[in-house]
C-alpha cells in the first residue's frame, strides 16, 4: 500500500526544514505508539483508539510547557506542567469521554515500571498528561470502548523511527472541521 501523500509532498509551503522522517520521532529518545479499535458498521460503529507519546528513553523529566488555543478541549496535567515546567511521564491522546480511563491507566502502567526504569522508582505520585480528541460522530462516543488494555498496548508498542499517521491511535475517528481528521507528526530543525 502507498502511503498517503503528505502537504509538503503536494506542494503546500511550510516554514523550517523537517527532519529525515518529519516526524516527533526525530528526536532522539521520542517512541510513538498506537492502539487502534475499529469494529462494525453501523449506527454504533466503533472507531476510537489510543496514541501514547513517549518523551525520552528511561523517561529522565524533559523541559515542557503548554499553551491552550481556546477552553474546548480537555488535557490533564498541564497545571504541574505550568507549574515545574518539566514533562515527568508520556503523553497520551484519546477520544473526549476515555480520558479518565486513560489517566488512571497510564498511572498503573508507570507505577509497574519502576524496576525497568530508574526515574520511576521513587515515584510515588503522578500527574500524567492526556489529551483529548473528538470522535463522537465516527465512533459510538458513549459506549467506553477504551479500556486499560488498548492504553498498555500503545505505550508497550510505542518505538523510533517512522510513526503511522491518518486513521490511526487517538486519531482514529478524529473529525476537523467537517472532514476526517487523524494524528500527524512532523520535526523541525533549529539551530
Amino acid at each position: 500500500m502507498t502511503p498517503d501523500k503528505r502537504a509538503r509532498d503536494l506542494g503546500i509551503p511550510f516554514r523550517g526544514t523537517p527532519g529525515p522522517l518529519n516526524a516527533l520521532t526525530d528526536v532522539q529518545g521520542v517512541l510513538v505508539g498506537h492502539s487502534t479499535i475499529i469494529k462494525g458498521t453501523e449506527k454504533k460503529a466503533i472507531r476510537t483508539g489510543v496514541t501514547a507519546i513517549m518523551p525520552r528513553i528511561g523517561f529522565d523529566p524533559v523541559f515542557a510547557g503548554w499553551y491552550s488555543l481556546n477552553g474546548n478541549g480537555e488535557m490533564t496535567g498541564t497545571t504541574w506542567v505550568e507549574e515545574s515546567g518539566f514533562l515527568e511521564g508520556p503523553v497520551l491522546i484519546t477520544n473526549t469521554h476515555s480520558v479518565g480511563v486513560v489517566h488512571d491507566a497510564v498511572i498503573e502502567w508507570m507505577n509497574q515500571q519502576k524496576q525497568k526504569y530508574p526515574a520511576y522508582r521513587e515515584l510515588s505520585w503522578s500527574l500524567p498528561v492526556v489529551a483529548e480528541t473528538w470522535d463522537g460522530r465516527l465512533n459510538d462516543i458513549n459506549g467506553f470502548h477504551v479500556k486499560k488494555e488498548h492504553v498498555f498496548k500503545a505505550l508497550d508498542d510505542a518505538k523510533s523511527g517512522p510513526v503511522e499517521e491518518g486513521n490511526v491511535g487517538g486519531g482514529t475517528g478524529m473529525m476537523c472541521h467537517q472532514f476526517k481528521g487523524g494524528i500527524g507528526s512532523a520535526s523541525r530543525l533549529v539551530d
